[in-house]
């Protein structure tokens, strides 16, 4: 997905670049994401929010960006941040390592730190130790801000490489890819959490919006579901869309997003889905060749990092550009979304339809 040349800009898409260019986002990622102005507007706030107003110290954002960078291998996220890396705190040495993870050389809490970004992307969940070492020195609102930046992080880089976007022209500092080979260790994902680590505030609505809003500031930056779940704005249709949340849901295991998109919030069933069948995958009877494209678009974001040429080209032959970029920019939301949820705890209600028993069947890796 090419940057949109600026002779085709309409009004709003100039707007749009010049709010956000003024934040200091990288251009390559503002020229592609403003040929739909709806997605940029759901993007950048809590992209500024993560890179540059959250709780936590400048050095923590900078390593916590740096090192999801490079587990989702995007260049642009990591030639961004490292410009700001020397301004945090962080050397030339400290950036390298940075890609080497949670070795040697790191304080413990910053190899906890390291540690979750690792836990993050490769489970999609916080070991009980990593949550409780990072809790020693970070307030709740810290807690929160460290996950959503890995979640957020994460979310982004998948739609960033998806869509092709490129480092801007004269970037400084590419991927170490030549001095450091990829490696990351983590332990097996914990079974999912039976108690809130963080507990929703008091009222009615919908448990996730009740724990984000233990954190407004981030709340509101974060809460920003008008453009993947409105048909107008992404032009996708429900069914297409819920089918994407689900599978993203399924493979990343969280139990509250699989519950609500089964039900009161997605209700797939009402857009002719069958949610045994999303949890199949692409080998259920049934599917036509369209619905297995969108499957392997959303496997191909959890296990690859991007959408392959061959799903691109296939989904291409039904879909525009403003849905291709629907399609990749709603696998990265409920990445995010559910990435989150699973850190934080947030519970199901007892009468949810939880994941299906499958046997024969294991998670994308």
């Amino acid at each position: 997905m090419p940057p949109l040349p600026e002779t085709e800009w309409t009004e709003q898409q100039r707007a749009g670049y010049d709010l956000y260019a003024s934040e200091g986002h990288s251009g390559s990622v503002l020229r592609t994401l403003i040929r739909v102005p709806a997605l940029a507007d759901g993007i950048f706030p809590l992209m500024q929010y993560i890179s540059r107003e959250s709780t936590l110290p400048a050095r923590h954002r900078t390593l916590l960006i740096l090192r999801t960078a490079w587990l989702t291998q995007n260049a642009n996220l990591w030639a961004t941040q490292a410009n700001y890396a020397a301004a945090s705190g962080l050397s030339a040495s400290d950036v390298l390592r940075v890609a080497e993870g949670p070795s040697e050389g790191w304080s413990t809490f910053e190899a906890s730190l390291l540690g979750l970004a690792d836990e993050l992307f490769r489970n999609s969940s916080i070991s009980d130790g990593t949550w409780q070492a990072l809790a020693q020195q970070y307030a709740l609102h810290n807690l929160m801000d460290a996950v959503v930046t890995v979640a957020q992080t994460t979310a982004n880089a998948i739609l960033f490489n998806s869509l092709g976007i490129q480092p801007d022209d004269g970037a400084a500092a590419p991927m170490p890819t030549d001095e450091v080979a990829y490696r990351i260790v983590v332990p097996y994902a914990e079974p999912s959490l039976t108690e809130p680590r963080v507990a929703p505030v008091e009222g009615r609505g919908l448990r996730v919006s009740r724990t984000f809003n233990r954190h407004p500031d981030m709340a509101r930056r974060a809460l920003n579901p008008g453009y993947v779940l409105s048909p107008e704005r992404s032009r996708l249709t429900p069914h297409d869309r819920e089918l994407l949340i689900l599978r993203t849901g399924w493979n990343a295991r969280s139990v509250y997003e699989w519950a609500k998109h089964v039900g009161s919030v997605g209700r797939a069933r009402d857009h002719g889905l069958e949610p045994l069948w999303i949890a199949q995958g692409n080998d259920a009877p049934g599917w036509t060749d369209y619905e297995r494209a969108l499957i392997d678009a959303a496997d191909e974001m959890y296990r690859d990092t991007m959408i392959s040429d061959e799903t691109w080209a296939r989904l291409s032959q039904r879909l525009d550009t403003h849905q291709l970029m629907s399609v990749a920019a709603s696998v990265a939301r409920y990445r995010m979304i559910s990435m989150t949820l699973n850190a934080l705890g947030v519970q199901p209600l007892p009468d949810d339809e939880r994941f299906p028993a499958l046997a024969g069947y294991s998670l994308v890796r």
